[in-house]
């Protein structure tokens, strides 16, 4: 998975649909292999990833969770201090 595409889901605040479709573009780039397409395929890039940030926040709006929300702040905190550790462990 990439690692630029975040959960979305159960978070205090909720969602907004910019981290929505920013997911979406780190999806379609990942997929299709191109950061930046060439203009020959600029609607096609732009398409899937309006089609699938429209999916995604179908999903996300379907769903049902009883656990409490996460706060955003919160798990930042957590994934800044797994990446320093992560990444300190290489030296």
């Amino acid at each position: 998975m990439c690692r630029n595409i975040r959960p979305l889901f159960n978070f205090d605040p909720p969602v907004t649909g910019e981290e929505v479709r920013a997911a979406s573009l780190q999806f379609v780039r990942k997929i299709s292999g191109f950061a930046k397409p060439s203009k020959g395929n600029e609607a096609a890039f732009a398409l899937a990833v309006e089609e699938i940030a429209g999916v995604a926040e179908r999903l996300l709006h379907s769903l049902e969770t009883s656990a409490p929300p996460k706060n955003r702040e919160a798990e930042a905190a957590k994934a800044r201090a797994r990446s320093r550790q992560r990444f300190s462990a290489r030296d």
